[in-house]
């Protein structure tokens, strides 16, 4: 019998993902968000490996992840703003573009040879735990196969990868199920690059900043989740469908009749369940190996505005490039 790539999250499996990052191979380990693909930030070998394994284009920065705000401070420099930000964000599914450091020592593999760095505070107890003891930045994208849909449980990654990985560490399902909300930040500015959990009434409830948003596709991204073509499953998506027709899949949201082949994100139509589901949700629908997935309207408001976001990269032209 093969031996499990899946381990509890155990002091011992601690020490072996660390180890194994020291070696420069790769983990995966879950955070509030997702379940990321884990590589030493500071290694350019070991994110290759990454890049590889997801074949995700070499112009997509990476994020890389730190357990706290003053062993961010090694790597870039954090203005009064951001160290605002941070005290009220981190840790948490918050992340900041920010200026790098001189000699930081931060692979250029993972900024795409920019001078900014996308860098965040994980708040799940695994993925801190992990970074106590490795001891340094690690970078994690989402582990999935490029463009793919993301992963939010690690059963979803051992899928993806199977054997391609040594050690998967299983925190179980992710709390938030949404990547990290991506800001820049210029002088007195914050600029929303991907919406997430952290909201802009959030953010502006806590702190007076001006706050703009820009999260048009661009083939020139200074972060990920910035590509046209990105969360997808292997069936088409349609979008804002009240009455789904025959032979389609279709994800739900409110409270609905029930249909064949049909998941509801929240029949009591709460945002945050929906955020909580979509992905899992997402893939539970695509392996009917139907063609369409058809999705309900989902309202504009709160993290629906990052429902939306992921939704509409996922149902975007699959010969597009792709996050």
């Amino acid at each position: 019998m093969a031996k499990s790539r899946i381990y509890k999250p155990t002091a011992e499996a601690i020490i072996m993902a660390s180890d194994i990052l020291k070696k420069g191979e790769v983990v995966s380990f879950p955070t509030e968000t997702v379940y990321g693909l884990g590589a030493d930030a500071t290694n350019s070998d070991a994110i290759a490996k990454i890049f590889s394994a997801k074949n995700r284009p070499s112009f997509n920065p990476l994020i890389i992840h730190l357990p706290n705000t003053q062993m961010v401070e090694k790597y870039v420099e954090l203005s009064q703003l951001t160290k605002d930000l941070s005290n009220i964000f981190w840790p948490g599914p918050f992340t900041m573009v920010l200026p790098l450091k001189k000699n930081s020592g931060i692979s250029t593999l993972i900024t795409a040879g920019l001078e900014t760095v996308a860098i965040r505070v994980p708040s799940h107890p695994v993925a801190h735990t992990l970074l106590n003891e490795f001891n340094g930045p690690i970078a994690a994208p989402s582990a999935n196969k490029s463009g793919q849909i993301s992963p939010t449980t690690a059963q979803h990654v051992d899928q993806e990868f199977g054997d391609e990985l040594e050690l998967i560490i299983d925190g179980g399902p992710c709390d938030n199920g949404l990547e990290s909300t991506i800001v820049k930040v210029v002088y007195d500015q914050l600029t929303i690059l991907r919406p997430g959990n952290v909201t802009v009434e959030e953010i502006q409830e806590k702190i007076e900043v001006k706050i703009v948003t820009d999260t048009q596709p661009t083939d020139n991204p200074i972060a990920p989740g910035q590509l046209k073509s990105h969360y997808a499953p292997n069936a088409n998506v349609r979008l804002n469908v009240i009455n789904p027709e025959m032979n389609e899949a279709y994800l739900a949201f409110g409270d609905t009749n029930q249909v064949e082949n049909m998941l509801n994100l929240s029949p009591s139509g709460d945002l945050e369940e929906a955020a909580s589901n979509l992905f899992s949700m997402m893939r539970s629908l695509d392996q009917l190996n139907l063609k369409t997935i058809s999705v309900a309207p989902i309202p504009k408001s709160g993290v629906g505005v990052a429902i939306n976001d992921r939704l509409e990269r996922a149902a975007a032209p699959k010969d597009l490039l792709k996050d």
